[in-house]
């Protein structure tokens, strides 16, 4: 037997001796474990409703209740139960963890979690583990200039909200993966269990290699109903969800019960098998034993009344085990003498006398149960991922370039040149570099990736499957949702990568960017959360180039989206070609704490720039092209034609080009934008460029034709307090679309160069002779257009073979 042989062994065996232990808990431990619950449940329900007389040494009063009542207390005595038990799994195993909470409306039981560990007090030192800080902690939840009701940004130890139901599986796996050590306890509770993100995340199981993986252990707790009603899973037959969650492939562990210490000792008992299951999983796989096939991992059905251990009745109506116990069961406190009592006798039957000392700090009993350090989960690093992240080893963006010798002299798929840097930073990052693509990653020209890396998949493989294995590390699977919510979990958990998809689709989980964009927003104000990878979006597929999809597939919205979240988080970028693409992918790959929108179409399109010149353009964010227009350096041109987006910049050179050859006299002068957040003032967003930049791009007078990738009002938007703003004209997608060519998606927006230049006319400072007679030359193209792509199927050989070459030898 092998010296490695002989170390998985005993490893094994040592695992097993810890199962049988953790199985059965002594009379101590049992102590332990339901004095922290005790005292997490009196916390959560202080949380709720005072601020005063914390510890209740004194009769409560009308003046010691808020004066809004404001929380979720159904939830919570399930989830601190939980975290009670995992804690002592942890203390006495070392087992790193991370606590994901479905549902996010149990924050005071997460807040009362990490105070209770003394995580809370050194994150916030004012809120101290004596009675003052205890009365802090009460005033400030749900209050103003406090915290959210969530398990927040502002929880330590969290890295999902749970706000928007769905997301707690997404997240725990990519929390998990490339990240052996860790085990994701992800509660899902039976609201989230009826959305359909979550119910299309089980399958999570389906990607998670136990080699180089750590795991997730689900735990679904049903405890019977949400705000105003019952849940399905809850009503349906044991039975039935059994076989439902045995189809996804998990290995189901019940429990269910009020009783206690009954309830410790079996649910100690359950965590126990599961992770002895989860150990004999990484062991085998780990030790050479493993045939490769996927796990039955492990997954705990708990169900618990909802409101467990609160008032049974009010007012002669049952309470706990229903839906009313969701928020706060008694609303009327302040101004009804019964419930005022009825809360006193609820918050004394946790004897908080036994639980905290004549200071007020928690006693021995409870703190004995908190972990070590770090391996506290209210401290543990994996949740201040930016603890743990280290810079990609990234390859010289230059090295990838296309070969630029005149503007629009060839063509390229921009973001294949991508996908060889991508393969290139897959090598030099074996476990801190993921791509997520929904079934796209060929479709997208990514698909270099595949030369380093199979896709990831743990179901069975056939000999008809090309690049599929269980050691694949690129991500695919036919859900926004999921490609999106594993990327958001390793991020957040310290890795990098990219999530890439259809444009149009991006809107399904366009949520969920706005949701980490909020996350990302509140951590810049906490100076312990360390600054984590950018989550970097890619949508190509773009609005103008969905050919054969049609009008469903044609949708720039997420541009709109992002637009809208705080300037310290949004970055849009729409590069025209391959080099500024490259350039731009380098810097988000650099960059922390953003939400990163990188758009640009994968199809053959002209390429403009040099690698000098798209470096340049790009650290400037914007520029003149003055090789594309007439203006000679002209502080005053005639008019400007303005771009941002491949498609667009195409028909703006072209539409310049038009002009410089029918109406020379005409000063055009072409500017590009690649960093869309360049427009705005500095004082709206950090990259918003200079007054005096501005001026020197657009002028303070002179009309802008402005020719954008998404929706008009975006530009608007973005250059509202610049001078005479009004004089920005904007084309756009204006939800136009159908099953139709590339240039006649143009037409149909009214985006085309013949609209460009007609718009450039009609609004230029002075008009030269011929501009009647070329206005209507542009309106008789667009008539010949409209019967041209009828006839023949495809677009005007002068526009489907456009260049600028072209134009030069005409």
């Amino acid at each position: 037997m092998t010296v490695t042989a002989v170390s998985d062994n005993r490893a094994a065996i040592r695992d097993q001796e810890l199962v049988r232990k953790l199985a059965a808990p002594d009379d101590a431990e049992v102590a332990s474990l339901d004095a922290w619950w005790r005292a997490n449940n009196y916390l959560t329900i202080g949380q709720i409703y005072l601020q005063g007389n914390p510890l209740l040494r004194e009769t409560l009063t009308s003046e010691h209740i808020k004066p809004r009542l404001l929380g979720h207390w159904g939830t919570s005595p399930g989830l601190s139960f939980v975290y009670a038990h995992v804690s002592r799994l942890i203390k006495q195993t070392g087992q790193q963890a991370i606590y994901l909470a479905g549902p996010g409306h149990g924050g005071p039981a997460l807040v009362a979690a990490g105070y209770l560990e003394g995580t809370y007090s050194e994150v916030y030192p004012k809120v101290g583990l004596d009675e003052g800080g205890l009365l802090r902690l009460f005033r400030q939840f749900s209050s103003p200039g406090g915290i959210p009701s969530h398990v927040s940004v502002t929880t330590p130890g969290s890295i999902h909200e749970g706000g928007e139901l769905g997301y707690v599986l997404v997240h725990a796996f990519g929390a998990v993966m490339d990240n052996p050590d860790l085990l994701a306890i992800a509660v899902v509770g039976d609201g989230e269990a009826e959305t359909g993100p979550l119910e299309g995340s089980w399958k999570g199981i389906s990607f998670i290699n136990p080699k180089h993986d750590g795991a997730v252990l689900p735990i679904l707790h049903l405890n019977g109903a949400k705000i105003a009603g019952p849940t399905v899973l809850a009503r349906k037959d044991p039975a039935e969800v059994r076989k439902l969650l045995e189809g996804h492939g998990y290995d189901v562990i019940e429990i269910e019960g009020e009783d206690l210490p009954g309830m410790h000792h079996r649910f100690a008992a359950v965590l126990a098998e599961a992770w002895g299951k989860i150990k004999t999983i990484q062991s085998e796989a780990r030790g050479g034993t493993w045939d490769g096939s996927r796990p039955r991992w492990p997954l705990i059905v708990m169900r618990t009344p909802k409101g467990w251990t609160g008032p049974d009745k009010i007012d002669g109506i049952t309470v706990t085990g229903t839906w009313r116990s969701h928020q706060v069961p008694l609303s009327g406190v302040k101004g009804n003498d019964e419930h005022l009592a009825e809360l006193e006798k609820w918050l004394r039957s946790y004897r908080p006398e036994e639980l905290f000392d004549a200071s007020g700090a928690p006693v021995q009993i409870i703190r004995d149960l908190a972990p070590p350090g770090d391996l506290r989960m209210s401290a543990t690093p994996h949740a201040n991922g930016g603890l743990l992240t280290s810079d990609l080893d990234l390859p010289d963006f230059r090295d990838y370039a296309v070969d630029v010798k005149r503007p629009a002299e060839g063509r390229a798929e921009s973001t294949r040149k991508l996908g060889e840097m991508m393969r290139d930073i897959y090598s030099r990052n074996p476990d801190s570099f993921r791509l997520f693509c929904p079934d796209e990653t060929n479709s997208n020209r990514l698909g270099a990736v595949f030369e380093v890396s199979d896709r990831a998949f743990m179901e069975g493989v056939t000999g008809d499957d090309v690049k599929l294995s269980n050691s694949g590390r690129v991500m695919e699977v036919l859900s926004e949702h999921n490609c999106h919510g594993w990327l958001e979990g390793y991020n957040l958990t310290g890795r990098h990568g990219m999530f890439a998809t259809y444009e149009a689709f991006a809107m399904v989980s366009a949520s969920q960017t706005v949701q980490h964009g909020k996350w990302l927003q509140e951590a810049s104000h906490l100076p312990w959360r360390a600054k984590v990878p950018s989550l970097n979006i890619l949508l190509t597929s773009t609005a103008w180039r969905n050919d054969h999809n049609g009008f469903s597939h044609q949708g720039p919205g997420l541009i709109q989206v992002v637009l809208n979240q705080r300037g310290n988080v949004a970055r849009v970028y729409l590069p025209p070609d391959a080099n500024t693409l490259l350039s731009v992918a380098d810097h988000c790959f650099r960059s922390r704490s953003y939400v990163n929108l990188i758009v640009i179409d994968k199809q053959p399109q002209l390429q403009w720039l040099d690698m000098d010149q798209a470096i340049e353009h790009c650290r400037n964010g914007a520029g003149i092209w003055e090789w594309a227009g007439t203006d000679d350096g002209d502080r005053d041109p005639d008019i400007v034609l303005a771009c941002a987006g491949d498609v667009v910049t195409m028909e703006t050179v072209a539409a310049a080009q038009i002009l410089m050859k029918k109406l020379p006299q005409l000063k055009v002068r072409v500017v590009n934008v690649v960093d869309l957040m360049t427009l705005p003032r500095p004082k709206d967003h950090p990259h918003g460029m200079g007054e005096t930049m501005f001026r020197e791009l657009f002028t303070d007078h002179v009309d802008v034709v402005f020719s954008f990738h998404g929706y008009p009002g975006a530009i608007h938007q973005l250059v509202h307090g610049r001078p005479d703003a009004d004089r920005f004209r904007v084309r756009g997608f204006i939800e136009q679309g159908t099953t139709t060519t590339p240039f006649d998606m143009t037409v149909r927006n009214k985006a085309s160069r013949y609209h460009l230049v007609i718009d450039a006319i009609n609004n230029a400072r002075r008009l030269p002779a011929g501009a009647t007679e070329v206005k209507a030359w542009c309106e008789a193209q667009l008539e010949r257009h409209e019967k041209y792509v009828v006839e023949h199927l495809e677009d005007m050989p002068e526009v489907r073979d456009w260049s600028l070459e072209d134009w030069a030898e005409s």
